[in-house]
């Protein structure tokens, strides 16, 4: 084909049936159609085919590199001044990295070249061109170029202060316009791209130079965009005032919540928090799924033993249950899913949360407040006084809140709650350390479970390998060959034997030989069953859980 010759559908349909990509029903119907505006490849993909398959397939006819985007892996903020809006448009064109001496181009046209030598003389940068699908370069266009307008006006606006006290956090007199158009606009884009993008949590992180914007997918955290100093601390002041936080105290972290709509019009939940930092106040935002209270225990990954065991402990009218593990691994979706299980009409169920998740009418939901002295210790008191039958505590972090908790499960309670240990026999060490007696441990507690959370296979595109599956990359997981998590769990229910081993100074590691002995799956073998089903990863499993043979020489040859 000649320079600067642009795709026909016409001449594309040959080879591509000639590839068995397209069938000769299809390329007939096809060939009747007028060209219109639309991409070739587009009008092909319309009738089945598909369009990324339908991209690659170019790539290689045209000799150029193809590339999947993944607008998380590309610095926006670096590539979107390389060209203008206008200049993008009409060549169809969006640049995706840059580096000292290339600037890498996409473009659906892998013919088209009129435009290479002008745009390398301006940014006196080699041009590496890739070859991409042509629905991912006009979507990126426009929401890349949207938001950059935004940043640009909304920095325009405001004025920024001749130098800015790292130390005063209080602010000045150039307080950012929350309510700024510019403002509303990168925030709405905000949020819709974090639940486009399956984030459980925004980071809004101010800078010295720049403000960074990361999002937190599967565990891991991601940049997304750097915002300039000002419309960082704008974007920080319109969330706080959607969370009904206290715009002009910036010197203490406050806590906030708001609800919004996803895409799709589904009602979205968030959770904020404010923290002071050298450079101005670091916001984040929990994403609570609403889909978490309506999960079953197979989707949170528990197997069809652990459930059983899981339940008898959960069935029990009185004793406590604790939930272990670090932040993000979970608990919050097996306390409420359990919770959802337990709350029938007949029994009343009343939390003390700091702060309340999620909102649920079949619980009694009430929520820790520090400021006048609504502490976990005194929520149980007040709670006792109601009649409850069973108690969720959020978490138990001290003496008080312990000793209330031991108190409920003598009195005929069930207490549910949640511990930060490693595995499941520290959680016994943990209750000792915070003043609890062993024989009181040993009165009460029906059980503990530890868990962590995994990240599964993605379903679309993982390959078999040997007795296993490993990670391959689609457009649908990113290519990061991972789609989606699910929890793996370490069961230890008391029985009289393992209760004969607490003892003033209890011995963890004696505790969890016994436990293991006595058929509790540790975390990293109740992964390994995942990685045998094909579900997750090795590495995965290994980067997750503590190693069984630094806490239980035993597992080996298990």
């Amino acid at each position: 084909m000649s320079v600067d010759h642009r795709l026909q559908l016409h001449a594309l349909l040959p080879p591509l049936v000639e590839a068995g990509l397209v069938s000769a029903t299809v390329a007939q119907r096809l060939s009747t159609l007028p060209a219109g505006n639309r991409h070739p490849l587009e009008l092909i993909a319309a009738q089945g085919p598909d369009l990324e398959a339908l991209t690659q397939w170019l790539a290689r006819q045209a000799g150029q590199p193809y590339l999947r985007i993944d607008p998380l892996k590309i610095d926006v903020a670096t590539v979107v001044p390389l060209m203008s809006h206008a200049f993008a448009q009409r060549h169809a064109i969006l640049a995706v990295a840059m580096d000292a001496h290339t600037v890498t181009v996409a473009s659906a046209q892998p013919y088209v070249t009129g435009w290479e030598a002008g745009l390398a003389q301006v940014l006196k940068r080699s041009i590496k061109r890739v070859v991409a699908n042509p629905q991912a370069i006009e979507h990126c266009m426009g929401e890349f170029y949207r938001l950059a307008k935004s940043v640009r006006g909304a920095d325009q606006k405001i004025a920024a202060p001749a130098n800015i006290d790292l130390l005063n956090l209080g602010g000045g007199d150039q307080e950012p316009d929350a309510n700024d158009a510019h403002i509303v606009t990168i925030v709405d884009w905000l949020l819709q791209y974090a639940f486009g993008q399956r984030a459980s949590d925004i980071h809004i992180e101010p800078c010295r130079d720049q403000g960074r914007v990361r999002f937190r997918i599967d565990g891991l955290l991601h940049d997304v965009y750097q915002f300039p100093p000002q419309v960082t601390m704008a974007v920080v002041s319109r969330l706080k005032s959607l969370g009904r936080m206290n715009v002009a105290e910036k010197r203490k972290p406050q806590d906030g919540r708001l609800k919004t709509r996803s895409p799709a019009g589904a009602e979205v939940e968030l959770r904020l928090s404010t923290l002071p930092t050298a450079f101005g106040e670091k916001l984040v935002m929990r994403i609570f799924d609403p889909q978490v209270l309506l999960k079953d225990f197979d989707q949170l990954g528990l197997s069809p033993e652990d459930q059983q065991r899981w339940h008898a402990m959960t069935r029990q009218a009185h004793g406590i249950i604790l939930v272990t593990g670090p932040t993000g691994s979970g608990k919050t979706s097996t306390l409420y899913t359990t919770l959802k299980r337990l709350a029938t009409r007949e029994v009343n169920l009343c939390t003390v949360e700091d702060p309340v998740e999620m909102v649920e009418p079949a619980f009694n939901q009430m929520q820790v407040q520090h400021n006048i002295d609504l502490t976990f210790a005194s929520g149980i008191r007040a709670l006792l006084r109601q009649d409850p039958d069973i108690i969720m505590i959020g978490e138990i972090r001290d003496q008080e809140t312990a000793e209330m908790a031991i108190q409920a499960a003598l009195t005929g309670h069930l207490v549910l709650s949640t511990l930060h240990t490693n595995d499941a026999p520290s959680a016994i060490s943990r209750l000792q350390e915070l003043g609890i007696a062993h024989y009181l441990i040993k009165a009460t507690l029906l059980g503990v479970m530890a868990q962590r959370l995994v990240r599964l296979l993605c379903p679309d595109c993982k390959r078999v390998a040997g007795d296993s599956c490993e990670a391959v990359g689609c457009a649908e997981c990113r290519d990061s060959g991972y789609r989606g998590r699910a929890g793996v769990y370490e069961i230890m229910v008391m029985d009289e034997a393992l209760k004969a081993l607490i003892t003033p100074g209890t011995d963890v590691q004696t505790l969890r030989q016994a436990a293991l002995r006595q058929n509790m799956h540790s975390l990293r073998m109740a992964g390994l069953v995942k990685v045998q089903a094909g579900l997750t990863t090795l590495a995965e499993v290994l980067r997750v859980t503590p190693g069984d043979s630094e806490t239980n020489p035993l597992i080996v040859g298990q």
